[in-house]
């Protein structure tokens, strides 16, 4: 004998129904990505724009072009490690400190000894190390990721001024300081763009296109619905954190290319940046979203900012001000967007 249909299956929609109403929701999604992106390449056009007038001459300069995209291309990777951890629910206060103690302790006149294999080994590691730390306090300590950064950003401050002594550890390997030279350039692009290109591009990839990616999306939208679907948490923060660090370990040799030397003053505020341009550029604060091609466009964008503020000699602290107001702009407008899609 025939069994009546349960409610549910009576209130499920048909298969077809479901397909069509994923549909509609992935090009929802897609048009509200088109409509960011583009609304960060006017606002970056228009600052342009605003160099262009203000200071035509310096800013449009092919040398201050190249200086601003090298600028954020050592923010820019440790953007792409902030904007995995922040789409995952998490923060990383640290990324600064662990910059500065990475670029000290890989120009160390014993690392140098080793040329420079030695010093981006000991870069990277370094990164990785820290990285590994906070993934442990968090994961497995169950540490607020607040609390466990901020207590490395403390730690690591603190040992890259021991190393230091509060000196200048200066970079005689000659093929670091070559690979800063004009002539290392390829078709008028500094390799550390290139670098930069590389990472986004590697970060774009396995946020969108792995398992990976799509297990960050979900432990940071609802870590226990993700649980409860297979998913190791604990292991993905841990894996996430690593990530960071590990962006931190090649920022900092960037940092070293760029400077030509290591100083326990590295990477400062360079959290305040990254979070700013992961935010700006629409990864969700609170997680669960994440875009590497937006915060691509946010380090650019404030990298821009910067620039045309000291080629007006605008202080320093209103460079601060103005960027203070463009996080709570930018997280303002999150909140009012309905579940928080801009």
């Amino acid at each position: 004998m025939t069994q009546p249909a349960t409610a549910a299956q009576q209130e499920a929609p048909p298969p077809a129904a479901k397909s069509a109403g994923d549909h509609g929701s992935s090009r929802r999604t897609g048009r509200r990505w088109d409509v960011r992106t583009l609304s960060l390449l006017g606002v970056l056009a228009a600052l342009v724009a605003v160099g262009g007038i203000t200071a035509p001459q310096e800013f449009l300069a092919t040398s201050n072009l190249q200086l601003v995209l090298t600028q954020a291309s050592v923010i820019g990777v440790v953007t792409v490690g902030m904007t995995f951890v922040i789409t995952s629910g998490g923060i990383d206060l640290s990324v600064g400190a662990m910059v500065a103690l990475a670029s000290v302790w890989a120009t160390t006149v014993a690392t140098q000894e080793f040329g420079f294999a030695g010093i981006l080994f000991t870069a990277v590691i370094v990164g990785v190390g820290c990285g590994l730390v906070n993934g442990l306090l968090i994961a497995y300590g169950r540490m607020v990721p607040f609390i466990a950064t901020l207590a490395m950003l403390a730690s690591a401050r603190g040992l890259a001024l021991q190393i230091t002594d509060g000196s200048t550890q200066i970079v005689s390997v000659e093929s670091v300081l070559d690979l800063g030279a004009r002539d290392a350039y390829v078709l008028g692009i500094p390799p550390l763009v290139l670098i930069f290109a590389a990472v986004t591009v590697v970060g774009w990839l396995v946020l969108n296109r792995t398992t990976f990616g799509r297990r960050t999306v979900a432990v940071g939208g609802n870590a226990e619905a993700a649980r409860l679907a297979g998913i190791d948490v604990r292991r993905q923060r841990l894996y996430l954190y690593l990530l960071s660090g590990l962006c931190c370990g090649i920022a900092a040799f960037m940092l070293i290319v760029l400077a030509g030397s290591g100083q326990n003053t590295n990477g400062n505020l360079y959290e305040l940046d990254a979070i700013a341009a992961a935010i700006i550029g629409g990864t969700l604060l609170s997680g669960g979203r994440g875009t590497i091609i937006g915060s691509v466009l946010g380090v650019l964008i404030f990298t821009t900012i910067t620039n045309i503020f000291a080629l007006n000699n605008l202080e320093t602290a209103v460079q601060q001000i103005a960027k203070g107001a463009i996080i709570v702009a930018a997280v303002l407008v999150q909140r009012r967007s309905p579940h928080g899609d801009t």
